[in-house]
C-alpha cells in the first residue's frame, strides 16, 4: 500500500514539476504514472550501476556528481516513456531537483515517510 501511495505522489509531483518547468512536457496523468514506475525501476536497477562506475568522480566532487547521474536517469526515462519529453541535460537536472523537492513535500503531507 505504501508503494502505491509513493507512486501516486511521485506521479502527481511529476505533473506539478512539468507544469512549472517550460523545458519539460508531460502529456497526462497516466503518462505520469508510467513515468513514476519507470523512474522507480531505473533508480532500482540502473542507478546503482552508474554510481559504482563513477565512484571515483563522485568522491572527488564530494557527491555532486550524483546530480549528473540523476539527470542521466531522467533523460533515459524520457527516451523510454512516450508523452514525456525533456529538452536537454540542464532541464533534466532542474527537473530532478524540483521533482525531489516537490515529492518530498507531498510525501510529508501524505504521511508516506520511510520511518512509518
Amino acid at each position: 500500500m505504501k508503494l502505491l501511495l509513493r507512486l501516486l505522489v511521485t506521479a502527481l509531483a511529476a505533473m506539478v514539476t512539468a507544469y512549472l518547468l517550460p523545458g519539460v512536457r508531460l502529456k497526462d496523468f497516466v503518462t505520469a504514472l508510467i513515468l513514476a514506475v519507470v523512474l522507480s525501476l531505473l533508480n532500482l536497477l540502473v542507478k546503482p550501476i552508474l554510481i559504482i562506475f563513477t565512484l571515483p568522480v563522485t568522491i572527488i566532487t564530494l557527491g555532486l556528481f550524483l546530480l549528473v547521474i540523476n539527470a542521466i536517469i531522467i533523460l533515459l526515462a524520457s527516451k523510454l516513456v512516450d508523452g514525456f519529453k525533456v529538452d536537454g541535460f540542464w532541464w533534466a537536472l532542474l527537473f530532478s531537483l524540483v521533482l525531489t523537492i516537490v515529492s518530498g513535500i507531498m510525501n510529508s503531507i501524505a504521511g508516506s515517510s520511510d520511518n512509518d
